[in-house]
């Protein structure tokens, strides 16, 4: 039988269970008693945090993984993002990925009006003397390293906070940083 989970990943932790270089990092198996096996279906990089899938069943890692399943991101940015820019962003921008130039696929990109009630993140981002910013829901259907960061910069809004929201059909909802939720499977 596998075992599910579902965990709003906190900033500051790496998404894996080892990590064997010298420097100590925070991990997810510090955040609960996990079984054998368990491994995170996709990533979020240690500066990110929000929805993330935990599973003991490989094939259920292909399937979220997919290309079929949207993954939406809010991000906080620097500065007041344009229209324009949110524009690019739904078009496809240059990134560079693996030592290569990359043009992001289309995607949903939509300017968030209000700031979202995400709790307080561990390490503060920056006070408001330092100009004002805004927030940007982006939705992929791919996932390149450091993606969507590399994208609000490429049109001149760089990320300071960004957070995973909803994977498929599953939604992070309520769930506080840190905690984790089993579930019987997901309904991506």
């Amino acid at each position: 039988m596998h075992h599910h989970y579902l965990i709003h990943k906190p900033y500051g932790y790496l998404s894996q269970f080892i990590y064997e270089l010298k420097r100590p990092k925070k991990l997810l198996g510090e955040l609960y008693g996990f079984p054998e096996n368990t491994m995170a279906i996709g990533r979020l990089d240690e500066d990110s945090e929000g929805l993330l899938l935990l599973t003991t069943d490989g094939m259920m890692s292909e399937v979220v993984r997919s290309k079929k399943v949207e993954k939406e991101y809010y991000a906080q940015v620097d500065g007041i993002i344009t229209e324009e820019a949110v524009e690019q962003l739904k078009n496809g921008v240059e990134i560079g990925f693996n030592g290569r130039k990359y043009i992001t696929k289309k995607c949903q990109s939509s300017l968030l009006n209000e700031i979202p009630n995400l709790g307080e993140r561990g390490k503060k981002i920056r006070d408001e003397r330092h100009g004002p910013t805004s927030w940007v829901s982006i939705t992929l259907t791919e996932g390149k390293f450091r993606q969507v960061r590399k994208m609000t910069s490429a049109v001149g809004f760089p990320t300071l906070r960004l957070v995973r929201v909803r994977v498929g059909n599953i939604h992070l909802n309520d769930l506080k940083a840190g905690e984790v939720l089993e579930v019987e499977s997901f309904d991506v």
